[in-house]
């Protein structure tokens, strides 16, 4: 993330929602982001290493999926989100492949749950600060256009993450309690998503946004809880 404003800094100065960033107020210089960035990402790595070395590959993956393909694309296509999507999904797969030293298919669903639900995720960003990111010529919505088609594309998102609750429970991995909790959390994303389509109004995006952080947190409680018991 710390690279990505770095090389956005310039494009960050356009939009409301980042112009206060301490690079585009020149609180920080570019050299010193950089150097600071570069120290985390190598020390990231390296702790993810020694825990294994695939956690630590996956790790370098990540930063650079993010840094190298996804950060450039924002500008270029509307594909950056699906490919911003993979390194968004890592950090709970990272998890799994840390304590255990190999790829399962438990982190497998991880992986694929996290996956899923950055899309309704990020449309719904894309769509409250869509005038932000065309200032800056970021091409985040899909067509680039607040209109009934894109608002479907991201009401089917959101039932497709709705649906893929009961992927944890048919593979073993949990229970019921988390397959009704993962179900409950999405439909709290479909329902204002409904209303998105209905009106086209900025406030169900946001609601759609702020229901997505509430997934983000709860889901994988919901996942531990249910395996404890």
């Amino acid at each position: 993330n710390a690279f990505n404003q770095i090389i956005e800094k310039d494009y960050d100065k356009l939009m409301r929602r980042t112009q206060n960033r301490p690079l585009p107020l020149n609180k920080l210089s570019v050299s010193e982001s950089s150097w600071v960035s570069l120290t985390i990402g190598v020390f990231g790595v390296i702790i993810l290493w020694l825990l294994n070395p695939l956690t630590g590959s996956l790790g370098a993956l990540a930063i650079f999926m993010y840094v190298a393909l996804y950060t450039p694309l924002k500008r270029i296509s509307t594909i950056s989100v699906f490919v911003g999507a993979f390194p968004g999904a890592f950090p709970p797969m990272l998890g799994w492949v840390a304590a255990t030293g190999s790829f399962s298919l438990e982190a497998g669903i991880l992986f694929a749950m996290q996956f899923l639900w950055q899309f309704p995720h990020f449309w719904a960003i894309a769509w409250k600060g869509n005038d932000d990111y065309t200032n800056a010529g970021f091409k985040m919505l899909p067509f680039g256009k607040k209109n009934k088609t894109t608002a479907y594309i991201i009401l089917s998102s959101s039932i497709v993450l709705f649906l893929a609750s009961i992927l944890p429970e048919y593979f073993n991995i949990t229970g019921r309690i988390a397959t009704l909790g993962l179900m409950i959390l999405s439909l709290l994303m479909v329902f204002p998503t409904i209303k998105l389509v209905q009106t086209l109004d900025d406030k169900f995006a946001l609601r759609v946004m702020l229901m997505s952080y509430l997934y983000l947190i709860l889901s994988l409680s919901i996942i531990l809880i249910d395996r404890l018991l």
